[in-house]
């Protein structure tokens, strides 16, 4: 077996190729094919939250007093970097999907720019960095990125399908309005449910087929953003637990990140996915009729 090329001319690497275009074991059924389908599928979420997790892990090994005297901040930024170039030489990512994870960072890193700014200070980072710009570090941006990464990933490992897919042009403005309404909150009011209401009937009939085995399963889309949403919350929770970062409510004593938080981040996941999608939708390799 030899790495495959990608559309974008990239290369994959093994593991990919054989989770991917893997042989079923024969005719299998019952508990055994619920245990192998849920076993690949366990694969193959953990294959594409690789950045993620890695980046994840990198929390909790690194002191809050950083290493040989380069600061937290500074040494998680030097991880992702490391972690990046490292899945590009190993072909698990490809070029395309490693400027997909650039867009994202910087999308990310303007937010943060806005959020942590002295008339919002809706969270801080409160260590020192030299790589703090505006106050920002740049290893945050990753934490964005991160998200982007899983759903690139997942789409290529489980072969996504979208089905009764919305316009890109309604889909674009909801993401806009998604993206727009986490700056402008602060000054006209917070509109995210009447935009989560939009992008409920916009996505309502939209399905996604995806295989973790040899099968295509099938679930609404709707249910996806949902899920993944809450974990990125627990991975919040856990994060400004171990002092990444803190809202103004956390800086006497830890609490529980609020239970509303979880809506905003499955909104961060309707905008990620929407540039997933106008990507793939421009390179014309992804829809199938329906």
């Amino acid at each position: 077996m030899t790495p495959e090329s990608t559309a974008d001319g990239g290369r994959l690497s093994l593991l990919d190729v054989y989770l991917c275009n893997h042989r079923p074991f024969g005719e299998i059924h019952g508990i055994t094919r619920f245990v192998i389908e849920f076993l690949y599928f366990g694969i193959k979420e953990a294959r594409s939250c690789l950045f993620a997790g890695l980046f994840f892990v990198s929390i909790f090994i690194v002191p809050r007093t950083g290493v040989f005297g380069i600061p937290r901040y500074d040494v998680l930024l030097i991880i992702a970097l490391a972690i990046q170039s490292l899945m590009i030489w190993s072909k698990l990512e490809t070029w395309d999907e490693a400027k997909a994870i650039g867009l994202f960072h910087v999308v990310g890193f303007a937010l943060e720019v806005f959020k942590t700014s002295g008339s919002i200070q809706s969270w801080s980072y409160p260590d020192f960095a030299y790589t703090k710009v505006l106050g920002v570090p740049l290893f945050s941006g990753f934490m964005y990125a991160a998200v982007g990464s899983y759903i690139i990933q997942a789409w290529r490992l489980f072969d996504l399908r979208i089905h009764h897919h919305p316009s890109y042009w309604m889909a674009g403005l909801i993401a806009i309005a998604i993206y727009a309404n986490f700056f402008t909150h602060h000054f006209i009011g917070d509109y995210r449910w009447y935009i989560a209401a939009c992008a409920l009937g916009l996505y309502a009939r939209t399905t996604v087929t995806y295989r973790p085995y040899d099968r295509d399963r099938r679930m609404p889309l709707l249910v996806a953003f949902v899920l993944i949403g809450f974990f990125i919350w627990l991975a919040e929770n856990i994060s400004t637990f171990f002092g990444i970062w803190q809202y103004p409510n956390q800086i006497g004593a830890w609490s529980v990140v609020h239970l509303g938080k979880w809506s905003s981040w499955s909104l961060l996941v309707v905008m990620t996915f929407t540039i997933v999608a106008n990507l793939k939708h421009i390179k014309q390799k992804i829809y199938v009729p329906v």
